[in-house]
């Protein structure tokens, strides 16, 4: 015999007096056959003691509500970002010129930055950028990244955030999904 099981899950307020239930606190379930299939009830102990008088259960059982973790914010703060690229331009390492980059295209999506101009010199592309708040001016040299190398750069950008790590990319959103600047 095949069944669906579509039984709601347990609610976070009483089905009566609609009062949310605390972190800790016992909860009554009851579970009704009906035309319709299956009806669950999560009542506090007030309310419990008139429903289990006035209504005939199938199934009913007590436990204890458990408010569920609040969910992590997944998303890139732009503060953190400005943080993180002002930290790597301020330590000068070559090796993060792509991260910087990135992080810089990033904070232009977010309407934090405004490219206010590129320049050729000696064959490298600086574009400066503009802080939309502050004033202040950032001059990022462009990698010429390719967009074969963006996955390392991301993965790196995430790890450096304290977000995703590299053994998770497809979890995370792509920080950029094409480039306009090649």
């Amino acid at each position: 015999m095949n069944q669906e099981w579509d039984i709601r899950p347990r609610g976070t307020s009483c089905n009566s007096c609609q009062t949310a239930f605390a972190d800790g606190q016992p909860y009554f379930t009851r579970l009704v056959f009906e035309a319709q299939g299956y009806d669950r009830g999560d009542f506090c102990e007030p309310c419990w003691a008139v429903e289990a008088a006035s209504r005939p259960r199938y199934s009913s059982w007590k436990g204890v509500f458990k408010a569920p973790p609040p969910e992590p914010d997944r998303r890139v703060k732009k503060e953190t970002a400005e943080a993180l690229l002002r930290q790597l331009m301020e330590s000068n390492d070559l090796t993060k010129s792509n991260a910087i980059y990135i992080l810089a295209v990033m904070l232009e999506r977010q309407r934090v930055f405004v490219e206010r101009d590129v320049r050729v010199m000696e064959g490298v592309r600086t574009l400066f950028y503009e802080h939309r708040k502050t004033g202040e001016t950032f001059s990022i040299h462009d990698p010429q990244l390719r967009l074969s190398d963006l996955e390392p750069v991301q993965a790196e950008i995430m790890a450096l955030l304290g977000g995703a790590t590299a053994a998770a990319p497809a979890e995370a959103a792509p920080l950029v999904q094409s480039s306009n600047y090649a």
